[in-house]
């Protein structure tokens, strides 16, 4: 997603709602929360928050059926539900398919299983911070070798602190302190790259935007150090998925408000739901269904008719295709021109 050379304008009169970069601003106030919650634990709570929090939001079935899986099965929604939107990007969505298949599926039996790991971390890395820096971009007015660099400073540090979080368990204490030096070292390039960026800054929200997504990053990697995993991924997976789902309502409400044109909207409207709840409720209801039942409604059927076990078809098959998918079609998607933006708009 990028807000580059895109105004109020760029949407009908009749469309009247628009993203706030306000509002977008307002979901960074996620950063001072964690740290005051680690900083209270430290003083106040004797490291409880420390010990029993675990190791990552993944843990937490309530919070996979809140964030982080529900965004994605939105964003698939969003798309095989208007059927000009699949028809446009019909063939870069059977290539991709065919690419996944091929590399996590047939690679898989010769690439190592921590090289494909890294690669998929390195792919979710780039997908959240592109995301973040990207919507902004309007508001930096940056040179793109700027910009580019840092976004790639960004990227870069956030991929050594996620493979720091997530394969500790598989590093020895050398390694992960090497993982923690490297981070922390291009956490300082990016500071520095942010101060480069105050040269060419020239709106006030334009520096709270740039300074908030540097401190996305920053923040996460004092969590890590300090050891609270948890609240490290939390920071980072809020912003990006509820600033997701701001551009998925908005987007929804503006095509579909006055006159409903797939049948999940047809079927809302008959029900009276409000066009602001319908994409959430059916993304989140769908991944509650997916992450408790699917893998057992899978293996049963399965088991039944073939007499073969098939563990997390659904939690690790479908919807990790849909997670790569994700990642794929938001890069262009969202882009200038394309059919999605008709109905998305700025305000401050």
């Amino acid at each position: 997603m990028s807000a580059q050379a895109i105004s109020a304008q760029d949407i009908t009169d009749d469309n009247q709602l628009t993203v706030s970069f306000r509002l977008l601003l307002g979901l960074y106030a996620i950063i001072p929360l964690c740290l005051l919650l680690q900083l209270f634990d430290g003083w106040f709570w004797q490291g409880f928050l420390q010990q029993n929090l675990p190791s990552s939001p993944k843990h937490f079935l309530l919070f996979q059926i809140i964030f982080g899986t529900p965004h994605i099965v939105a964003s698939s929604i969003l798309l095989v539900s208007n059927t000009e939107y699949l028809k446009v990007y019909k063939l870069k969505i059977i290539l991709m398919t065919a690419a996944i298949i091929t590399f996590f599926g047939v690679g898989s039996l010769f690439i190592p299983y921590k090289a494909l790991y890294v690669t998929v971390a390195a792919w979710t890395v780039y997908h959240v911070l592109k995301q973040q820096l990207g919507v902004g971009r309007s508001l930096y007015r940056l040179p793109d070798w700027v910009f580019y660099l840092l976004l790639w400073m960004s990227v870069t540090a956030g991929i050594f602190i996620y493979i720091g979080i997530f394969m500790k368990n598989s590093l020895d204490v050398q390694q992960l302190e090497w993982i923690k030096l490297v981070a922390g070292g291009l956490c300082v390039g990016l500071v520095c790259t942010a101060l480069l960026c105050e040269r060419y800054l020239t709106t006030q929200s334009g520096r709270y935007f740039l300074w908030s997504n540097v401190l996305l990053v920053l923040s996460s990697f004092y969590l890590f150090v300090q050891h609270y995993y948890f609240l490290a991924i939390l920071v980072p997976r809020l912003v990006h998925d509820a600033t997701a789902y701001i551009f998925y309502v908005v987007h929804d409400y503006n095509k579909h408000r006055q006159q409903p044109q797939n049948f999940m909207y047809r079927y809302a409207a008959r029900c009276h739901l409000p066009v602001f709840i319908v994409l959430p409720l059916c993304s989140i209801a769908l991944t509650f269904v997916l992450q408790s039942y699917g893998d057992s409604a899978v293996n049963a059927i399965t088991e039944f008719f073939f007499d073969v076990e098939i563990r997390k078809a659904i939690t690790l098959g479908l919807l990790g295709y849909l997670a790569l998918m994700h990642y794929y079609t938001e890069a262009f998607t969202w882009k200038q021109g394309s059919p999605y933006r008709r109905f998305i708009g700025f305000s401050k």
